[in-house]
């Protein structure tokens, strides 16, 4: 028996989420609708051309740490965050919702990380992102008997961005096999599975139980055209994909079975956090049990009240919402 039914393993970000204009993204000159690194004084000035705005406690796999405690699961999260203003609102904020988290604070001043969230009219949005103290998840950081007490280490693919974060997650890649434990990796944007796809690859293939990806992600893993063909090759190389489609509703496999599960109805604002939700449905229900098609619902009802309302975290109790699909 396990204290955690996930640990999650990220950056740990606040968000700054406004409403803009299509010409505001394209004078910041990144990739409209992807994550952008920035540095501090990019994104300094990001923010000051930016209208009123809403902060928010952040970061891809703290939000799917999120999720699980709100449909009442048991989370963990390790991430770094500074010794000030921000680093203070995100631990609160993880805490209060019933989040373990106590990994140490950066101590040399460098400041919490955030990222700038752009809400163009479609909903889509567009991320500037500064690691800051998010950098400093460092080999020796993460904890294995925490590891070794959740069922899911759930890591951001965000990570492999940065060499000491990176081997940082090879450590609880390690601690978790060594615990029998499982490993779920999110791809978490295109352009960072097109920059290290040679270790994305290897890691689904060799170390990974569970992989999320949407659709653009998985195609670009395996560099194929179609959908279809990259669920082919998922299928033969890890346990579980759980491949988000949008409005298409998504596909939930392993090498002997397939669901394709509906999408919510929903009212689209702003798809900040939809990965991340679905992650956090997904993995409840396969922490408590479910079986494969009923926590894939369980993630698309997750991912459909998030895109519902401004920010990445719900806003509504997941438990109550799901609650006629957890009594099967």
């Amino acid at each position: 028996m396990t204290t955690y039914d996930i640990v999650a393993i990220g950056n740990a970000l606040v968000d700054v989420l406004s409403h803009e204009d299509d010409a505001f993204v394209e004078r910041t000159g990144v990739e409209r609708g992807a994550m952008t690194m920035v540095d501090a004084t990019r994104s300094d000035e990001i923010y000051a051309e930016m209208g009123p705005a809403t902060e928010r406690s952040g970061g891809s796999a703290a939000n799917t740490a999120a999720g699980v405690a709100s449909f009442g699961g048991r989370a963990a999260y390790i991430g770094r965050v500074g010794d000030d203003t921000f680093g203070k609102v995100f631990t609160h904020d993880l805490r209060s919702i019933g989040v373990h988290f106590d990994s140490p604070v950066a101590t040399d001043g460098t400041p919490t990380g955030r990222c700038l969230v752009v809400v163009t009219p479609d909903a889509q949005r567009t991320m500037h992102t500064f690691l800051g103290a998010a950098n400093q998840l460092e080999p020796g950081a993460v904890d294995a008997a925490l590891v070794a007490d959740a069922q899911v280490t759930y890591i951001e693919g965000y990570l492999w961005d940065e060499p000491l974060t990176k081997e940082a997650i090879r450590e609880a890649i390690a601690f978790a096999h060594s615990a029998g434990r499982k490993v779920a990796l999110t791809l978490s944007d295109p352009f960072c599975v097109d920059r290290h796809r040679k270790e994305f690859l290897a890691l689904v293939e060799n170390e990974v139980d569970i992989v999320f990806a949407n659709e653009l992600e998985i195609t670009m893993l395996y560099e194929v055209d179609d959908f279809d063909d990259a669920l082919v090759k998922v299928r033969g190389h890890c346990e579980i994909a759980a491949l988000t489609r949008g409005a298409l509703g998504s596909v939930l496999a392993t090498a002997d079975e397939e669901h394709v599960i509906a999408a919510e109805p929903t009212t689209l604002v702003d798809t900040t956090g939809a990965g991340d939700l679905y992650s956090a449905g997904v993995l409840f229900g396969l922490t408590h049990g479910l079986d494969l098609a009923t926590s894939g619902r369980i993630g698309s009802l997750a991912a459909a009240e998030v895109i519902s309302h401004l920010g990445p975290r719900p806003e509504q109790s997941l438990r109550a919402l799901a609650a006629p699909l957890l009594q099967v």
